[in-house]
């Protein structure tokens, strides 16, 4: 086998579908799945509304989450191994399900990078002003402006290079998990000494009781908020064409990722708890006022006169965010024009920078334009497509799964290996999503849910469901484009043909029988 090139993405030979190869190592690729997770961000948005739907098992249900998040890990890493491809999702269902399956994947990842933009630039800007000037972060106007800013500079720097992205992360990544540490040990050292606030309460062995729950729905709550604060970290598996190895390392970034999130989530979520208590009095958890931003609520009893660099950290963590969940959609789209199933101009690679510029930009023109338009309608309906991001992502997930396994189904049983991690981890936490999906859906179909009625229903149904139902009408209306022929007759993609990858690195079609090419 040969030597991969190691040259800078601005000097290096196109090959494959002319994205820059050797580009990311273990490191910078968990980094980056960490990163799009948005940590602080992501705990400040959610805990507080765990909490509030289950109460002292918050911990377990951070626990639970994680588990099919951990089993779609291993599907990942498995399809990843066999078709190292940006694609992701919808290369690798289409290969198992066929055009129309796997032109929704694609969709999937796209509708929830496009939600999730708009809500972090909207936290970056609002944080921001916070820092600077609070009074202006009452201003909507200005507080959107910025947020566009924020979408504009990170479309910019994912334009430049994924090697100018990994540092500048690897900066962002070391300030949020600084915070993070320096929250978890002030809250423990203050439980400790019996110096924390009045309703504190010693870490207790019944957080962790998974049978304990009171509410059902309370339950399938948690777990849909859970699941969004792990979400994120496959952006590592859509950057492989650009990683050193990428038959190997994204699958271990992804599965060292949702390791370390778990610890994160799990020591800060307890700690929190035995700091603040359970209870509804100014700073417990279970004051719903604290429920917004939890981090805000505790940071100058705290924190002190360094509270700040809570603001710091969440503001940064939705930034960094940005940044990285416009990568993995834009080489979705890259991938998907790559074999015919949007127009070609989304398959444009930049000729120095070895990046998808059009569907980069692309990406930041529809994201700020959902931005700007949810905060025009209102603040409420904005909160709400976050709350319908769930759906869209244990439905990618989820296909995910199921396409592990159909795609491997003629070798599931050859060893032991295959038995555990391309059939049982993948069909079992596919099967987890799926129900999720399903449980959540029904939740989300009452008027009260969430902040918005939209057709006499909640608007984050509406939001959820529908988003997945306009990428249906946009399939269709694609079909019927001369440029989409071979991709819905199954002839630029299918289980045997060679996908577009760099082919000096390593050699990726799998044959029928599950054999090497």
């Amino acid at each position: 086998m040969s030597e991969p090139n190691r040259t800078s993405p601005a000097s290096a030979a196109p090959t494959g579908k002319g994205l820059a190869t050797g580009t990311l190592g273990l490191v910078g690729s968990t980094v980056i799945g960490l990163a799009s997770t948005a940590p602080v961000y992501s705990l400040a948005a959610t805990l507080g509304f765990v909490v509030l739907a289950v109460g002292a098992q918050a911990p377990i249900a951070f626990i639970i989450a994680f588990i099919p998040m951990f089993l779609i890990a291993f599907a990942y890493r498995e399809l990843n191994r066999a078709i190292p491809d940006c694609g992701t999702t919808f290369t690798w269902a289409t290969k198992a399900f066929g055009p129309w399956v796997g032109w929704m994947g694609g969709w999937g990842v796209a509708v929830a990078g496009m939600v999730v933009l708009a809500n972090l630039a909207q936290i970056g800007g609002k944080y921001f002003w916070l820092l600077v000037n609070p009074e202006i972060a009452k201003n909507d106007v200005i507080v959107t402006a910025t947020g566009v800013v924020f979408i504009a500079l990170m479309t910019y720097i994912s334009y430049r290079g994924t090697e100018i992205g990994e540092k500048l992360q690897n900066v962002l990544l070391g300030i949020q998990y600084l915070a993070l540490l320096i929250f978890v040990v002030a809250a423990i050292v203050a439980v400790a000494t019996g110096t924390a606030p009045e309703g504190a309460t010693m870490p207790d062995a019944s957080w962790f009781n998974p049978f304990a729950f009171e509410s059902f729905s309370g339950f399938i709550e948690a777990i849909l908020l859970a699941l969004f604060i792990y979400w994120g970290w496959d952006t590592c598996l859509a950057l492989n064409e650009e990683t050193k190895d990428p038959e190997r390392t994204p699958g271990r970034a992804a599965i060292l990722s949702t390791v370390i999130l778990l610890v994160t989530y799990v020591g800060v979520t307890v700690a929190a708890m035995a700091y603040a208590g359970l209870g509804s009095g100014a700073l417990g958890l279970g004051n719903e006022d604290n429920a917004e931003d939890v981090f805000f609520a505790l940071k100058d009893v705290l924190f002190g006169p360094w509270a700040w660099l809570l603001v710091v950290a969440v503001m940064v963590s939705a930034i960094s965010s940005t940044q990285t969940t416009i990568l993995p959609t834009a080489r979705g789209t890259l991938a998907m024009a790559a074999y015919k199933a949007l127009p070609a101009r989304f398959g444009k690679v930049h000729p120095k920078y070895r990046t998808p510029a059009f569907s980069t930009f692309v990406m930041g023109v529809v994201s700020t334009v959902f931005y700007v338009g949810m905060t025009i309608i209102s603040e409420d309906f904005l909160s709400d497509t976050i709350l319908s991001l769930g759906l869209a992502i244990a439905f990618y997930y989820a296909i995910t799964g199921f396409a592990c396994v159909w795609y491997f189904r003629r070798e599931l049983f050859d060893n032991a290996h295959n038995v555990v991690f391309t059939f049982l981890f993948p069909l079992v936490g596919a099967l987890m999503l799926t129900a999720a999906f399903v449980f959540s859906a029904i939740d989300m179909f009452d008027p009260d849910y969430g902040y918005t009625v939209l057709f006499g229903v909640g608007g984050v149904f509406v939001v959820g469901i529908g988003s997945l139902a306009i990428g249906i009408v946009l399939m269709v209306i694609w079909f019927f484009f001369a440029g989409s022929k071979p991709f819905f007759r199954g002839e630029s993609l299918n289980r045997d043909t060679e996908v577009l990858v760099p082919e000096s690195d390593h050699p990726v079609l799998r044959s029928v029988d599950g054999g090497r090419a």
